[in-house]
């Protein structure tokens, strides 16, 4: 409770000097202005006017998303939204086709002058592609549009364990009716962690520690043309790229096994040398047509998907002895495992804007997926060949016709109303060529969804929404293959996973357009995870197995209260939240669904956990001069321990701060992550039988970073008008 002292009062103090600032308006003010509201909470989402706010001038969309309600940044990567699983990120209603990464240096070079809200959807509607519980910012652009020519050029260099550096351009151009937009990004993505790992029982222990090197490169890039047919017509074009090569992977872990029973001690250590090879390409045709002057269209898409993974290991056992001396090679084998992905996608949607504040719309899409893995270990020591129970052929066939409709309806200025409900079908076939195992789904998924919103005045705000979504495994998680970490100690992919049903609701108040309380509750049948089984193989070996498959049902209750405030004429803005979480989880796995061979008898892991938990957020920006060109940044993070699956995760917390000049056309900014380098991951997990499985992890996140960024050319530009891919749905479910 010490580490929560300070940011606990610093909270309670920007709530209470609020308090007191609204009380000395009151009494100072005679007369009221009427004037736009900057947040504004509506029957589905979230609201902030960019163009009203007194904080959007001279940043990026990246620091503005950052001063939204509900949303917050633990590092200079990611955003989050609260009581969420992920966050999308939205352009003018569509997702972007880019890379995570790629989307968030996007929003690291977009002025936030060219921005004219930003929407926070907390619970997406029918008409959207999520899946389980994601959330979705959208970014509305400005359309004020301008001939000529402007860009950006970004440099950075990230000093954490190993040193990494970036660069990136980005180059926006329109002429009368085309615009156009390309981006080059490369970079290199070097890290360490130091992962630590002990499991057993009564009778026998086993540790693991060392550490596992990742240094690799990176080349992503887009281009996006639009052109204006007519007044009524658009016609859209987009290509993505992103190449990874890893130059070196390298896992070195020394393992300790003890049989408490007789006393005896064995060691050894497992070194992997690997390599990755990954290239994903997409390309997406759109066409837009405004059917009146009301707001209504009509859009169509199709998208191509091709994403090829290589990856090869080679691992070996050598025999230690207590001072860590190399002795003999036990045994070593090589790992091919290459992932190919093909997706096809259509999508068509209609908004109809009709009379007495009626919107109603409808679409359809078509989704065609086809993956293809063909896994080979071979046995290097013992000379033995390929190991044909190790090795597997896996071809995976995917169609998902879904539909939707909503209608939404304003009731005068109070109330707001949204329903409508998703059908998705999933017809899957999966086959391990040569063996037993094949896999075969028909499911039909009716999702509905309902949204109110109530404002009796202007200074309050109730809203409550409930939907339901399917989310379906990763497909490199579907791929029945083993990832080593020791001999005796791995990840097994499970084709068999079933998709998780999610089914979500949230009621949420705002004060004053500044305050708010948000209260939500996701109820997950079938729920997944990576679930640890410890067991004997036929060799006789002790094995810990991470197994990837459904064990029972979860509930996850999340109350979140927050704030965003600028105080001072803007010199103090702070966008700080507190929340309270319950997770409970029941279920069970006994067996490996994989292990047609029955190579290991597991034991039961019982999952029946209640678990309370709580946390801080802290975001606040300083503007240190009055040329508005010095800023401040100071953020911290903090979140009690919880019981997950795996076990009981500790408690984590982080500090970053940040130190922004801005020149002319010029911006540097220099950051400090995880100052005091608290935001390692540790978990401890007991079963009723005895066994335990502990892992303390360390990332290295404690990192320090300069960026340089110089913009150029005509920031009055319009922005070219962002295409939604067919296929958006499938691409969440790529990464690993």
């Amino acid at each position: 409770m010490k580490t929560l002292i300070l940011p606990i009062f610093l909270l309670a103090a920007t709530f209470s000097f609020a308090q007191m600032q609204d009380s000395a308006k009151a009494k100072t003010i005679d007369e009221v202005v009427m004037t736009k509201k900057v947040f504004q909470k509506k029957a589905d989402r979230l609201v902030f006017d960019v163009a009203s706010s007194p904080i959007a001038k001279g940043s990026n969309a990246f620091d503005l998303l950052k001063e939204t309600p509900m949303i917050s940044a633990s590092d200079d990567k990611t955003l989050q939204i609260l009581g969420k699983n992920a966050v999308l990120i939205y352009l003018n209603g569509r997702k972007s086709n880019m890379s995570p990464d790629a989307v968030i240096e996007l929003l690291k070079s977009m002025p936030s002058e060219n921005i004219q809200k930003i929407e926070v959807i907390t619970m997406p509607s029918s008409e959207f592609a999520v899946e389980g519980n994601q959330g979705i910012v959208n970014i509305v652009l400005k359309k004020k549009p301008t001939d000529g020519l402007n860009g950006n050029l970004k440099m950075e260099n990230n000093q954490s364990y190993f040193n990494s550096q970036k660069a990136s351009v980005t180059l926006n151009y329109r002429k009368d009716k085309l615009g156009l937009s390309t981006n080059f990004n490369a970079g290199q993505n070097n890290n360490r962690q130091f992962l630590s790992l002990a499991n057993g029982n009564k009778d026998f222990s086993q540790t693991s520690a060392g550490n596992i090197d990742n240094l690799g490169q990176n080349l992503s890039g887009y281009l996006n043309l639009d052109f204006e047919i007519n007044e009524k017509q658009n016609l859209g074009f987009s290509y993505n790229n992103y190449t990874y090569r890893s130059k070196e992977l390298h896992t070195d872990l020394f393992n300790v096994l003890t049989n408490l029973k007789t006393g005896e001690i064995f060691r050894n250590r497992t070194e992997n040398f690997g390599n990755t090879k990954s290239d994903d390409h997409s390309f997406n045709l759109n066409y837009e047509l405004k059917t009146d002057d009301k707001g209504s269209k009509l859009s169509i898409s199709s998208s191509y998907l091709k994403h090829i993974k290589k990856e090869e290991i080679t691992g070996s056992t050598i025999e230690q002895d207590a001072q860590q001396n190399n002795g003999e090679l036990l045994k070593q084998f090589q790992q091919n495992i290459p992932l190919g992905i093909d997706n096809i996608g259509i999508l068509a949607d209609y908004v109809k804007k009709m009379n007495n504040d009626y919107t109603l719309s409808f679409g359809a899409s078509f989704n065609h997926t086809k993956t293809d893995s063909d896994t080979k270990f071979t046995n290097i020591l013992p000379p033995t060949g390929i190991d044909q129970n190790q090795s597997n052929h896996f071809v995976y066939t995917e169609k998902i016709p879904s539909a939707y409709i909503t209608l939404e309806k304003n009731f005068g200025e109070k109330w707001t109303s949204k329903a409508g409900f998703r059908f998705e079908k999933t017809m899957s076939d999966g086959i391990v060529l040569d063996k037993n195992i094949t896999i075969n789904r028909d499911n039909n998924s009716f999702l509905p969804y309902l949204s109110l919103s109530y404002n009796p005045d202007q200074k309050h705000n109730f809203s409550y929404s409930f939907s339901s979504r399917i989310e379906r495994p990763a497909f490199w998680a579907i791929a029945p293959n083993k990832i080593y970490l020791t001999e005796t100690n791995y990840v097994q992919n499970n084709p068999f996973a079933k998709p998780e049903t999610y089914y979500n609701q949230e009621l949420m108040y705002m004060y004053k357009n500044a305050y708010f309380l948000n209260l939500s509750h996701s109820y997950v049948k079938d729920a997944s995870e990576q679930i640890p089984l410890q067991g004997i193989n036929s060799k006789d070996q002790r094995v810990l197995a991470y197994i990837r498959t459904n064990y029972g049902d979860k509930q996850e209750m999340t109350a979140s209260l927050g704030m965003q405030k600028t105080f001072f004429k803007g010199i103090w803005m702070a966008n700080n939240s507190a929340f309270l979480g319950h997770h409970l989880y029941k279920g069970e796995v006994a067996e490996d669904p994989t292990d047609t061979q029955h190579e290991v008898t597991f034991n039961k892991n019982v999952i029946d956990y209640n678990t309370t938990f709580y946390g801080i957020n802290l975001q606040n920006t300083i503007r240190l001069s009055s040329k508005k060109d010095w800023f401040l940044g100071v953020n911290y993070f903090y979140r009690s321990s919880l019981m997950i699956e795996l076990g009981k995760l500790e408690p984590v917390q982080a500090l970053n701060l940040s130190l922004k000049k801005t020149v002319d056309n010029w911006t540097f900014n220099l950051q400090a992550r995880d100052v005091f380098h608290t935001s390692e991951v540790k978990i401890i997990g007991y079963q009723n039988n005895g066994d335990y499985n502990i892992v303390d992890q360390s990332q290295y996140k404690r990192s320090f970073i300069f960026t340089a960024t110089y913009t150029f050319g005509n920031q009055k530009l319009q922005k070219v008008r962002n295409i939604g891919g067919a296929n958006d749905d499938v691409k969440n479910r790529m990464g690993n």
